[in-house]
């Protein structure tokens, strides 16, 4: 059960644009020059002050807003802010916390497990291998990327939807799927922008990429973009 619910929320199956034409080698470095400079905070907007409650955050904001997750664990960690505390809170208690958060029945379950197996086998520390952190329940390969960047500053990168879209409409990564696009991703970012570049990328996706109307019209990158139909998104 906990192996089907990892696949099912982590893995967008085809992407929401067709694949656009190759960014050119010469267009990928003011690609992330420019996200660079209108990005001015590439972090991500899960709140968390501790690289447990960063785990937890990134394990319920599988198919669910970081907006959603963040309503939910402003409450739940001033309560239980360590693996031992969300034990002693139990399943029942944390499901009346979390749920408003989308599959927050699954979700539960797999903190449940992911604590106990923190507390027994880590030392209720959060591991820093990519090995270690996919041993846990609900922690799969994006999960382990994302807690791998952005606890512990390695060069990963984390695909989500947002990410998937953004590498095949704008060029800079087509893929089939994510992780296609994930190691297209890492072998064609500059090394210069490699720690920061899963948030710039999502960023850009959320709030300017968008999925349904692309804001073409203020993009930054408008000129390094592949996007065979951005002409079209531009408000007259």
């Amino acid at each position: 059960m906990v192996a089907n619910i990892k696949s099912k929320i982590q893995v967008p199956k085809t992407a929401e644009t067709p694949p656009s034409r190759r960014m050119p080698n010469k267009n990928v470095l003011p690609f992330f020059q420019k996200l660079a400079a209108a990005i001015e905070k590439p972090e991500t907007e899960l709140e968390y002050q501790s690289n447990f409650e960063l785990l937890i955050a990134v394990i319920l904001s599988a198919q669910a807003t970081d907006v959603s997750v963040n309503l939910a664990t402003r409450k739940l960690y001033a309560v239980a802010n360590t693996p031992q505390a969300m034990l002693d809170l139990g399943e029942a208690g944390l499901k009346s916390y979390i749920k408003t958060i989308g599959l927050y029945n699954s979700k539960a379950r797999n903190v449940m497990k992911c604590c106990q197996d923190l507390v027994d086998k880590f030392a209720s520390e959060v591991p820093q291998t990519r090995h270690e952190l996919e041993s846990l329940a609900g922690v799969g390969r994006k999960t382990a990327n994302v807690v791998l960047n952005t606890a512990f500053g390695q060069p990963t990168m984390a695909v989500d939807t947002h990410i998937f879209r953004v590498g095949n409409r704008t060029g800079l990564a087509t893929g089939k799927n994510v992780r296609e696009v994930e190691d297209k991703l890492i072998a064609r970012i500059p090394q210069d922008y490699i720690l920061d570049a899963h948030h710039y990328l999502i960023l850009h996706g959320r709030y300017t990429c968008k999925a349904r109307s692309p804001e073409c019209g203020k993009c930054p990158v408008y000129d390094e973009c592949m996007f065979k139909d951005k002409a079209k998104f531009i408000e007259k």
